[in-house]
């Protein structure tokens, strides 16, 4: 069968390969470059720790050297602190084990170029993933049997896929070859960045610093800390386009870092630059058989958002509904879910900040208003924290893959839809694992609440209670499922019932065991029945 061509070698693309790999699909990773990226320090990303889990179970490993949790986080405004967040336990990278009531798990910082190299590496060991450099697209043909792309290069050369994912970055050619609009706003944010080493006086704490006093600081200073006593420092830059001469960046490192110890400290200046960030989103996600993701499909990243975070969900949300349609054929239902899932929550992140920015960085009398600026403190922690609607993970409330409500449904501590807490779990087999383990695998996980499993032998609780009933409806469903034990869950009594979906997003809870419910839930998952691609989806895009 065609493999899945997927078009940009950066963080999203690779993820995606990666993502399919581990669902049996093979994909053919088109870069127009060679493979070698440029070490650039001060081009940094931040992955909540959702991301962080997903990005570790595609394989990737990253040197100790290379990424840091942040400690805690710290917000001052002129020269008093407003707010300080303490974050809990990890492991070395993604194992978030957090008990239950404790601080909450922290975010993962790193150079955007380690991050692509730890893919890059896990990728090239894949055998279901082909990397083929040099190769820029310049045609896309599709029918209803599946897609053709054409690269030109030392070897031009036609690939035909069954699907093809444009993953290409902002001045993504597969987005203009299919011919999707990519409206939105230009330069909201200017930011001045530098990635140097110095001993600052919150070692591992991630800082965010409004209207600082010193002469030069600007509105807004952030500092977020990297190994080795290294930091990287953004200043938030007016919106006329002044130029930020070296001579004017080093003024501002040097004031900076004498405002927070008190007199400018050795320090070594690594890397700079002058960002201008953007807010577009496209059109459409999907014709027929081409879809796009990451910054092919939007741009964002004013007020700490991140838009790498949202183009790695694309990648988790889009992978297990390929791999559906590769392995079984899927409806045109849960093809089309991923545009209105992922759109609809980016869609709802732009909004949320474009909403935010005029109160934020406008003035005028708002600023003046009694709590006003505590409120602003706590809008521009959320962005940076990956909280509330500028941060937190989407929940997928109005998908059309949600199944019916019934009276047998149950709430929980997670809302239907949204992202299912890390909890652990057992396996039928007796393996202990976290949930966000089973995760990825193009199958639906059913997980049973059962207090005091854990201290059971394996070959009574299987046979007794509910089990084996929940076991027969597992195996009766329309999807492959696997059946998992928890000893508790946020929210839910014993013999709750959750139905959860490949990308970690909960379908359905349900009080006790419900096989006829548990079956129209699996099945509205899937999208129902495969169907023919639609007339009006298989029009050639050249």
């Amino acid at each position: 069968m065609d493999p899945v061509i997927v078009v940009g070698a950066g963080p999203v693309g690779l993820a995606l390969a990666l993502a399919l790999a581990a669902q049996d699909v093979p994909s053919v990773v088109l870069d127009e470059g060679t493979g070698d990226h440029e070490p650039r320090p001060a081009r940094t990303v931040v992955l909540r720790p959702d991301i962080a889990a997903f990005v570790e179970r595609l394989g990737c490993t990253l040197h100790p050297d290379d990424a840091a949790h942040w400690v805690a986080w710290r917000a001052i405004r002129r020269g008093q602190q407003v707010q300080h967040v303490e974050f809990g336990d990890f492991d070395d990278f993604g194992g978030f084990a957090v008990p239950t009531g404790a601080r909450e798990p922290s975010p993962l910082h790193l150079p955007q170029h380690a991050l692509t190299r730890g893919l890059r590496t896990a990728a090239a060991a894949q055998d279901l993933v082909t990397l083929v450099g040099r190769s820029r697209i310049d045609t896309i043909e599709q029918d209803v049997t599946g897609i053709a792309a054409h690269t030109a290069g030392p070897e031009p050369t036609w690939w035909r896929g069954s699907h093809l994912v444009g993953c290409d970055g902002a001045r993504s050619t597969v987005r203009k070859l299919l011919d999707v609009r990519f409206p939105g706003r230009t330069a909201v944010e200017r930011h001045a960045v530098a990635a140097l080493r110095a001993e600052l006086p919150w070692p591992g704490e991630a800082l965010l610093h409004r209207m600082p006093p010193w002469r030069s600081g600007g509105e807004e200073v952030t500092a977020r800390p990297l190994p080795d006593d290294t930091w990287r420092i953004d200043w938030l830059l007016p919106p006329r386009a002044e130029l930020v001469t070296p001579e004017a960046l080093v003024a501002r490192v040097r004031a900076a870092l004498a405002g927070w110890c008190g007199e400018t400290p050795p320090y070594e200046l690594i890397d700079t630059g002058v960002y201008t960030l953007h807010h577009r989103l496209a059109r459409r996600w999907r014709v027929g058989r081409a879809f796009l993701a990451g910054d092919a499909a939007h741009l964002l990243g004013a007020l700490g958002t991140q838009g790498l975070d949202e183009g790695l969900r694309d990648a988790d949300n889009l992978a297990w509904k390929l791999a559906r349609a590769w392995h079984h054929g899927a409806s045109e239902l849960l093809l089309d879910s991923y545009q209105a899932e992922r759109r609809t929550a980016v869609a709802a992140r732009l909004r949320a900040a474009d909403q935010s920015l005029p109160i934020l960085r406008g003035g005028g009398l708002r600023t003046y208003l009694p709590g006003a600026s505590r409120g602003h403190d706590a809008l521009l922690a959320d962005g940076h924290l990956g909280r509330g609607a500028l941060g937190a993970p989407a929940t997928y409330a109005r998908s059309p893959l949600a199944p019916a409500p019934t009276p047998a449904q149950t709430p929980v501590g997670t809302p239907v839809g949204g992202p299912v807490a890390d909890v652990g779990v057992t396996a039928p087999d007796g393996t202990a694992v976290r949930l966000r383990d089973r995760l990825g695998h193009a199958r639906l996980l059913v997980v049973l609440v059962a207090p005091g499993t854990g201290v059971w032998d394996r070959r009574h609780w299987l046979t007794a209670g509910v089990m084996p009933r929940l076991a027969a409806a597992v195996t009766a469903l329309p999807v492959q499922a696997e059946l998992l034990v928890a000893e508790a869950y946020p929210g839910a009594s014993a013999h709750t019932v959750l139905l959860v979906r490949p990308d970690g997003h909960l379908a359905a809870a349900f009080a006790g065991v419900r096989p006829a419910e548990l079956y129209a839930a699996a099945d509205a998952v899937r999208g129902g029945a495969a169907t023919a691609v639609r007339e009006e989806h298989t029009a050639d895009v050249n």
